[in-house]
This record gives structure tokens, C-alpha cells and sequence, in this order.
């Protein structure tokens, strides 16, 4: 489980860091401050989520071979 955690804080911070890069001020509305954070919230949580199981996946099944 620690393998985990730590796995989880180095593809935030990476994640993190690659989204600064974006620039979605087009994709949204006019003073829909509010909604577009909660997205880019979302979006940055749900590519977390996925990239760190993915290498978690990609890990444990090199380790059985």
C-alpha cells in the first residue's frame, strides 16, 4: 500500500505540472468561473486515478513474469 501512496503523490505532482500547460479558457462559457475548476478538478483526479493504475497494473503483472 505504501508503493501506492507514494506512486499516487509522484503522478499528481506530474499530472499537476502537465496541466498547467492546457489552456481550456476557450472550451467554457463566459463567467462559468465556478464550473470550469470543478472540471478541471475532476479531470485532473480522474487521469490520477487512471494513470496510477495503470502502472500499478503494468507493475504487478512484470513482477509475475
Amino acid at each position: 500500500m505504501q508503493g501506492k501512496f507514494l506512486l499516487y503523490i509522484i503522478v499528481s505532482i506530474l499530472v499537476i505540472w502537465s496541466m498547467e500547460s492546457l489552456n481550456i479558457n476557450q472550451l467554457f462559457k463566459k463567467n462559468r468561473v465556478y464550473q470550469a475548476r470543478l472540471f478541471y478538478f475532476f479531470l485532473g483526479l480522474s487521469i490520477i486515478y487512471l494513470v496510477t493504475n495503470f502502472l500499478m497494473d503494468l507493475f504487478t503483472s512484470i513482477k509475475m513474469f
